[in-house]
């Protein structure tokens, strides 16, 4: 049951000595405050760093070519080569663990080398497959994203980045419309933006031309050579295994020493953004071990402030004996004290770190409002879980500051407690 005047009782004797309760409960606000602004701030820079990679498939990898660095089958150190047609076919029969894959080639992106009547841009083109989209999603604002009919029937149709639909159209919906790509002309069917601010291959997307990749090979006469390679792995799939596959496909097709280090050129994303989460992991560990342990210091003074009132209280707790108090009144009064004064500093240490962070984010969005660069602090936050987490360490170590005194408490005798003077 819940007896008021127990709760009177604690409340009197925390209010009797003002400063004191108030110092001491300064040290249990300021350690949760800093635990609750670091965690918010640890956050905030792995939204910030993390948001680099939004949009990109965090599974994926890049091949590109280099000139070989050891001789092989005749062939003399030095070869440049070039990725070909028969490579993505023999790679998708061969590579079990690859879940998108497309081919990049570049287009020319000379001066104002795209047009619609008198209007003109410098943009860089690209040709890809439609797989390419699931690799660098893009957001659509008008028509749609290329499809495996364009490839197939090389169809004379392009997608085009916002930057691209500015310049050309003013913003308007472009699609159905002519433009003219490199002096041929293509239907638009889209407009596409990236969703990462930072990462891009070849050129950011808003300033991009993107062209079926047959239509693309057959315009440029190349034959069947590519420029680049993007491929995003299955899930739980071996990242290492698919590169070692997939490089072994290229050096086989193209006659390069399956020893050679530098022929096949890679990007990792994958590992990349599995050494962030590592290092993110590390940081929100040592934000929890410095802010413990500040906190832990606020609740050591708890506890000895407990340990001067059970002092000042000796004749209390003995006349309490005395009267038939059973020993868990005297344990749970000392303790239920403990839990009031750090239960009161932390929650409210915990709703100004929680009101700081909310101030510093809608700071922050408003001055990023109007740019479109990337910040590396983003949204400093503290989740609903993370809040429970740091309540329930809050209560635990209330009880714990109070443990000791209330043990203290418990052994005073009655008699030794009345003699006191």
């Amino acid at each position: 049951m819940f007896d008021i005047d127990r709760w009177v009782e604690i409340w009197v004797t925390i209010t009797r000595n003002k400063t004191r309760s108030l110092l001491t409960c300064f040290g249990v606000f300021w350690g949760i405050l800093m635990l609750i602004i670091l965690l918010g701030s640890g956050t905030g820079m792995k939204n910030g760093i993390l948001g680099n990679f939004k949009g990109f498939a965090t599974n994926s990898l890049f091949f590109y070519t280099d000139r070989t660095s050891e001789p092989y089958k005749g062939f003399n150190k030095g070869r440049m080569w070039q990725m070909r047609n028969r490579d993505i076919e023999s790679i998708t029969q061969n590579v079990a663990g690859i879940e998108d894959i497309s081919p990049i080639i570049w287009g020319n992106s000379g001066d104002k080398n795209i047009v619609y009547g008198q209007l003109t841009g410098s943009y860089n083109v690209k040709g890809v497959l439609p797989d390419y989209f699931n690799i660098e999603s893009q957001e659509l604002h008008y028509g749609r994203l290329l499809n495996e009919i364009d490839i197939q029937e090389k169809r004379k149709v392009c997608l085009i980045g916002t930057k691209v639909n500015e310049t050309l159209f003013r913003n308007q919906d472009p699609t159905g419309k002519y433009i003219r790509v490199n002096g041929l002309y293509y239907q638009v069917v889209g407009v596409v933006k990236a969703r990462s601010s930072s990462i891009n291959i070849g050129g950011r997307s808003e300033e991009s031309v993107f062209l079926p990749f047959s239509t693309m090979q057959q315009t440029l006469n190349q034959g069947d050579i590519l420029h680049f390679l993007c491929v995003s792995v299955k899930l739980d799939y071996p990242v290492q295994e698919v590169i070692d596959e997939i490089s072994a496909v290229l050096k086989t097709q193209n006659e390069i020493a399956p020893s050679d280090p530098q022929a096949v050129g890679i990007v990792n994303l994958a590992a990349q953004f599995s050494t962030f989460t590592m290092l993110f992991a590390g940081i929100d560990i040592l934000v929890w071990l410095v802010g413990m342990g500040t906190l832990l210091a606020g609740i050591i003074g708890v506890s000895n402030i407990m340990m001067v009132t059970v002092k000042e209280r000796t004749k209390e707790i003995g006349v309490r004996r005395a009267l038939g108090a059973k020993p868990f009144n005297i344990i749970s009064q000392v303790m239920s004290e403990s839990l009031v004064l750090t239960a009161l500093a932390g929650l409210l240490g915990l709703s100004l770190g929680v009101f700081l962070l909310d101030v510093v984010n809608k700071l922050l969005t408003t001055a990023n409002a109007s740019q479109e660069s990337t910040t590396f602090f983003e949204n400093p936050e503290v989740n609903i879980q993370t809040a429970i987490a740091a309540t329930v360490v809050l209560l635990f170590s209330g009880l714990l500051a109070g443990l000791i005194p209330a043990w203290r408490a418990m052994q005073i005798k009655a008699i030794d407690a009345i003699r006191e003077e």
